[in-house]
């Protein structure tokens, strides 16, 4: 099969297109012919040798979506010929896959494989934020950095979804304003041109948010705690700055706010049993129209290093695809 491995962290230019074996699966495995694969920051990290272990060479990509070629012999819930989408155990850059039996999701006749490969990483992890973690509440404010992203696009509309009353986002540069409105969002800052907190409190009639999504970390963690409502609720999910931020523990007690981690890695890793209700809720939104994955741009997989450069530029809006077996 013709796939995508990294040989050394660096550049994009360390990602090579080469043939490989088959993959062989165990018992509780499926194979899966892969036909779109989405590209998601923690790719980047793990190219630089910022995200696991990185064990070479190793083929990047936490999800994909495709068809069932082959299940192994404990498998009860899929057969060979059905329509999924997964976290594959050993990569998603490739023409086949294998993923554990419990983090593979039937799909929908409704959802093709675009939207099937764009849809796990950045609605799994916006509906466990918001639903799951944040507890939102019908009427709350919701505050989302990074909100023209794969994530934050879709976080805008989950939360709308989930009964936000009003959801801010924040964006880096002025061309992404425009995208996050699209997406739904109610108002968007340029933290670039605008100081955020003031604005939010502004909009807020000086309360804040009652839950921000910050996947930034840094001076913009921090900052985001001067905008945070009394009972508010600050999930942090990524540290895409590359900065840490800290908190004082006293902007919490006495305000009744909350500090809350999250990762959908080790979520995978450590509580795979838990997604398979967020799976179902999420198909379900988009199979009743309700959720529309942003899809931003298509790349072969023979030209993956381009869409690590995109993603890495911080032009990129919406979420970007491998188009594999097509």
């Amino acid at each position: 099969m013709k796939a995508i491995v990294v040989t050394e962290f660096g550049k994009p230019d360390v990602l090579k297109f080469v043939d490989l074996e088959l993959p062989k699966i165990s018992s509780n495995h499926v194979l899966i012919k892969v036909e779109k694969a989405s590209v998601n920051f923690a790719d980047v990290k793990a190219r630089y040798g910022k995200k696991g272990k990185g064990k070479f060479p190793f083929i990047p990509g936490l999800d994909a979506a495709g068809t069932i070629e082959a299940v192994g012999s404990d498998v009860k819930q899929f057969e060979v010929g059905q329509r999924v989408a997964a976290f594959p155990a050993g990569g998603s850059y490739a023409e086949y896959a294998v993923a554990n039996e419990n983090l593979t999701y039937l799909l929908p006749e409704t959802v093709g494989f675009d939207i099937a490969a764009a849809c796990p990483t950045v609605s799994f992890l916006s509906y466990k934020l918001l639903a799951d973690l944040a507890r939102i509440e019908k009427g709350e404010t919701v505050l989302i950095h990074s909100a023209a992203g794969g994530v934050g696009t879709t976080a805008i509309q989950i939360a709308k979804i989930l009964g936000a009353g009003k959801v801010i986002g924040t964006v880096g540069s002025q061309q992404k304003i425009e995208y996050a409105l699209n997406a739904g969002a109610d108002h968007v800052i340029c933290y670039e041109k605008e100081n955020f907190t003031e604005k939010v409190n502004e909009l807020t009639g000086g309360i804040g948010a009652n839950i921000i999504l910050d996947s930034v970390a840094g001076r913009i963690s921090e900052q985001s705690m001067d905008c945070l409502a009394k009972y508010g609720r600050l999930v942090h999910f990524g540290n895409s700055s590359g900065e840490v931020g800290h908190f004082k523990t006293n902007k919490l007690h006495s305000s009744c706010r909350s500090v809350i981690g999250f990762s959908l890695g080790t979520t995978r890793k450590e509580r795979p049993e838990i997604l398979k209700e967020t799976a179902e809720q999420v198909f379900k939104f988009i199979d009743e129209g309700l959720l529309n994955i942003k899809i931003g741009q298509h790349f072969s997989l023979e030209d993956a290093a381009s869409a690590h450069r995109l993603i890495e530029s911080r032009q990129s809006t919406g979420k970007i695809l491998l188009d594999i077996n097509n």
